[in-house]
């Protein structure tokens, strides 16, 4: 009972997962941007690729 009451009042636990929370919300920001600017780019990358074949 005592170990569990020394892991409730231990705060560095509660950080570092606060900081995981914090790196795991960047990393989806992350990930959503970039597959968006991927589609635009390959869609420019589309749009050059015909006017170059016409």
């Amino acid at each position: 009972m005592v170990k569990l009451l020394k892991l409730i009042k231990n705060e560095q636990g509660a950080t570092a997962i606060e900081y995981g929370l914090i790196a795991a919300l960047i990393a989806v920001a992350a990930i959503a941007a970039m597959g968006n600017i991927g589609n635009n780019l390959g869609s420019t990358f589309n749009n050059v690729s015909s006017k170059l074949a016409t």
